[in-house]
């Protein structure tokens, strides 16, 4: 029992991202500092495990499958039940335009996926998100 509730008050990160090797890579690393970690591919699938997951934070890409992250993004930050999810986009698009459409739908930060590495983006998660 005791096992059960120290697992349950993890803080549970959403990694939306199409790209399962990167997903599982990237989760693997947030699992190794204290963090559970739920799975999205698509954005149908993001919109509904951040409403259904007690999700702390979600790291978004913008090139999905079937929605466009921008718009995942949008209607996560307009939903009641989600708006206060802090959001980080986790893409490839890092012109100017991209990371001020981000921050202006409520991202709180826009990494670029090829500028950094998987501790880089683990730092940045602790550093907003931090483990118990």
């Amino acid at each position: 029992m005791l096992e059960e509730s120290q697992e349950s008050k993890a803080k549970k990160i959403l990694i939306v991202e199409d790209d399962k090797f990167l997903a599982k890579m990237l989760g693997r690393m947030l699992e190794a500092h204290r963090y559970d970690v739920v799975y999205a591919a698509t954005g149908k699938e993001a919109i509904m495990k951040a409403s259904v997951e007690d999700v702390k934070l979600i790291l978004l890409d913008i090139m999905l499958p079937d929605i466009d992250g921008f718009d995942v993004l949008e209607t996560i930050k307009g939903s009641v039940q989600t708006a206060k999810i802090p959001v980080i986009v986790l893409s490839n698009l890092g012109q100017p335009e991209d990371m001020q459409q981000g921050k202006a739908l409520g991202a709180i930060d826009h990494l670029v996926k090829s500028d950094l590495s998987l501790d880089e983006v683990v730092a940045k998660v602790r550093k907003r998100l931090p483990p118990l």
